[in-house]
């Protein structure tokens, strides 16, 4: 794998993204919004830019060519569908055979046996109520996004995310099937590794057609699974 395309670049768990994939030696074409390319700045010249809304179709196809991996975060802004939108762009255009991995929360689940605990359950509800109510964010369009990928045919893998913290990296996180497993009791996962795992997915195949649920291999739950071991 030589050449990765990143759809949303100019985040934060973009930038951790981009900097990880220049370690590794990757080529990068990295997609934001206009408004946020100057937040690229530290990587100019290492870097194509290709400014546009991640939605944009012809944006996404401009940006996937000739690349053999796509991360794509799934960003639910607004309700213009822009991350079922995003992600139907990225499956339509990318190599045949190229990696896609997409970004999203612990709320996704791809076969109904996750176990959320009722704090989750409540803040899912109420905030996505309210942010929906102002046009702000559509929770729902990301569950969209990850049933139409789900579906495909592409290499896809969907890595779903606990609650995020700023961090040194602690390492790269470690994984299960299902929310609810003794493994992500702590539910915290370092922004940085969130991105490192990211990344480390482009080239592990044992990862294609699942949806881990990830956190910080530092945190108790994932040390006292360990010790277990």
């Amino acid at each position: 794998m030589k050449k990765i395309c990143i759809v949303g670049a100019s985040g934060k768990l973009g930038r951790y993204m981009v900097q990880h994939a220049l370690d590794r030696g990757y080529e990068i074409v990295g997609v934001c919004r206009e408004q946020s390319v100057p937040k690229l700045a530290d990587f100019e010249g290492r870097i194509t830019i290709i400014p546009g809304a991640t939605n944009d179709r012809e944006v996404i196809k401009r940006a996937v060519s000739g690349c053999d991996g796509v991360l794509t975060v799934l960003a639910p802004w607004g309700v213009q569908q822009y991350s079922s939108g995003t992600a139907q762009a990225v499956m339509d255009f990318a190599e045949p055979g190229a990696r896609l991995i997409f970004s999203c929360g612990w709320h996704i689940s791809r076969d109904g046996k996750d176990v959320y605990s009722w704090k989750l359950k409540a803040l899912v509800k109420i905030f996505g109520g309210i942010a929906r109510l102002f046009r702000f964010v559509e929770l729902n369009d990301q569950v969209e996004a990850c049933r139409r990928i789900f579906k495909s045919g592409t290499k896809w893998t969907v890595v779903r995310g606990s609650d995020l913290e700023e961090g040194e990296s602690q390492g790269l996180p470690v994984w299960s099937r299902h929310v609810g497993d003794t493994i992500l009791e702590s539910n915290l996962t370092r922004r940085v590794d969130f991105a490192l795992f990211m990344v480390e997915a482009l080239e592990n195949d044992e990862l294609i057609h699942e949806a881990p649920a990830i956190v910080g291999c530092q945190t108790p739950s994932a040390l006292a699974h360990n010790a277990k071991i």
